[in-house]
């Protein structure tokens, strides 16, 4: 089983370098067609559409045939849309190829993290913050792999068609290692299951059987993790497009300055969750979720309110750092809901989460405009009070999650 996180990680880590390197040649993908900013926003947007579209449909794909076939159907989807999105001719191509981005991205996102929830609950012991962190690195390589062909002059169709075509040649026959379908059912997988043939199902792991529709208590838990979720991602896409922009303009921060305020939180959020699978096991995920939605509420409401830019940076430095172990958490527990399948329910989760992604920029966006940016931002410490009280959502539904070969304690006494 150990021999399918190899592949696993990869992939979640080309998930963020093949995105990363999109979004860093997005300007010059514009300028080739000539797009004004309004143009160039309905084509993002078809990203968005594709990738809430496709999630719902990659958690019941997962479900009916295994999220290491969606997994792998869906990588092969990415790499080679991501490849081919520059070579767009026009707007409406653009939106087309844009479209299949986002559905390719959110069935990969879904599809991922099923599998990740399943080899987890494998192997015994906490993964997924490590898998996000793959995630979170890849897309700093992508975006510096962009900037630096952008300075060298390459061309955006070149680098992007070799960027994927490398990555599918070295990653997806690796994913070959990945579970067979009976981990999905929660069965025990044998040897024969791990790195079985494209197709190959274990013993006995066919469409899993009907079940009867998710209890009260199941559905609340569900609930309370999609906010969760929501909470967690509009914080995150908030701070990815606001931070900068705040230091700038309401603190008039040098522009270097400005600059390291998402620096400041992409580095502490990757950091966390390189670290996170270890304090997850020490801590627990409740007590990990709540003391690290305090930190970010905390450290970015002081921020805001000592209203200088070694403030911000601190004060995004403890955002990114507090909310590091959350989503993984967030998607552990929503693949371990007892009385649902997991694949679905995390689509459910992940597709409300990414509502709040999409959501957090123009929200914060619209409130600077009503009152002032710097309120606007104070947005952001509630949502993590908010995280704060639904913590104990995440809290294991079976037992806990432990550090490999017992080097730490086991956490079933501090959920």
């Amino acid at each position: 089983m150990s021999g399918a996180r190899g592949p696993l990680t990869a992939t979640f880590a080309v998930n963020g370098l093949l995105y990363g390197a999109w979004a860093a040649r997005i300007p010059a993908v514009s300028d080739r067609l000539d797009l004004r900013p309004g143009t160039l926003g309905v084509a993002l947007a078809c990203i968005a559409a594709g990738s809430l579209l496709a999630m719902p449909a990659a958690g019941w794909a997962s479900a009916r045939w295994g999220s290491r076939r969606t997994t792998r159907a869906a990588l092969a989807a990415f790499t080679l849309s991501s490849g081919v999105v520059a070579l767009a001719p026009s707007l409406l191509a653009l939106c087309a190829l844009c479209l299949a981005l986002g559905a390719s991205a959110g069935s990969l996102d879904v599809a991922m993290n099923a599998h990740g929830v399943a080899l987890e609950r494998r192997l015994g012991h906490p993964i997924l913050s490590s898998l996000h962190a793959a995630f979170s690195l890849g897309g700093l390589a992508g975006a510096g792999t962009g900037a630096l062909a952008a300075a060298a002059g390459v061309d955006a169709r070149v680098q992007l068609a070799l960027s994927a075509a490398a990555c599918a040649a070295l990653v997806l026959p690796w994913t070959r290692r990945l579970l067979g379908a009976g981990a999905d059912a929660g069965r025990r997988v044998g040897p024969d299951a791990v790195g079985a043939a494209e197709g190959e199902l274990a013993p006995g792991a066919g469409a899993p059987a009907p079940r009867r529709p998710a209890p009260s208590a199941a559905r609340r838990r569900l609930a309370a993790l999609g906010l969760l979720a929501f909470c967690c991602l509009l914080a995150e896409g908030a701070a990815a497009d606001w931070s900068a922009v705040y230091a700038d303009r309401s603190l008039a921060a040098p522009a270097a300055v400005a600059a390291l305020a998402y620096a400041a939180f992409s580095a502490t959020m990757a950091l966390g969750r390189l670290a996170g699978d270890r304090l997850t096991a020490r801590l627990g995920p409740v007590a990990l979720v709540r003391r690290g939605a305090a930190l970010a509420a905390c450290g970015l409401a002081a921020a805001l309110v000592i209203g200088r830019p070694g403030a911000a940076l601190a004060g995004f430095a403890c955002l990114g750092a507090g909310l590091a172990a959350a989503i993984p958490a967030v998607f552990r527990a929503a693949g371990s809901v007892p009385g649902t399948r997991p694949a679905p329910a995390l689509a459910a989760v992940t597709t409300t989460g990414y509502v709040g992604f999409l959501a957090g920029p123009p929200l914060i966006g619209g409130l600077a405009e009503l009152i002032s940016l710097p309120v606007a931002l104070g947005l952001l410490p509630l949502l993590a009070a908010v995280m704060v009280v639904l913590s104990g959502a995440v809290a294991p539904a079976g037992p806990a999650l432990t550090a490999p070969a017992g080097r730490l304690e086991p956490a079933a006494a501090r959920r």
